[in-house]
């Protein structure tokens, strides 16, 4: 099945325009790579509310997968795991586990790091770094399960 992914980009300073955007795409290219279509994107705040109504209007355009990047830190604006939490139907801890594991390999404040993923509806949702090569890095350590993921939350048979 076709995977239809969004990108959400959670930065107060990019969604004002202060700088550009490189953590959405450089998350969009490594997503194109994996043979995933990109149907959405979208610069946000870090802002509880409108990290959630991103992640409901990339639902609504039939993405089965949302993938944020940003909000993850330990900052007092970082939000973007309590905004995902608070609608999730379930979380899925070993995401946010394999990502840090591996990327203590690569740097000690991996452990700093909140990346987790949750089912919200249909729709797995992945929060990513905001540093691009932070992102891409923890999407590679995770694509493996993303498409089984996915399909067994669109109800397609899978053969394990």
């Amino acid at each position: 099945m076709e995977i239809v992914c969004g990108i959400i980009t959670v930065s107060d300073r990019a969604s004002e325009g202060a700088y550009e955007d490189l953590g959405g795409p450089a998350v969009a290219a490594s997503a194109a790579a994996f043979g995933w279509r990109i149907a959405a994107t979208t610069v946000v705040p870090d802002d509880l509310r409108q990290i959630q109504r991103a992640i409901r209007e990339h639902q609504a355009q039939g993405c089965h997968l949302v993938l944020t990047t940003g909000g993850t830190g330990i900052a007092r604006r970082d939000v973007t795991p309590e905004a995902v939490r608070e609608i999730a139907d379930r979380e899925i801890p070993g995401f946010g586990e394999a990502m840090r594991l591996r990327s203590l390999e690569i740097t000690p404040n991996a452990i700093l790091s909140r990346g987790m993923a949750a089912v919200v509806g249909r729709t797995l949702v992945v929060c990513l770094p905001g540093k691009p090569a932070g992102a891409v890095q923890c999407l590679g350590f995770v694509a493996g399960a993303i498409p089984h993921g996915v399909r067994v939350l669109q109800e397609v048979p899978t053969s394990c």
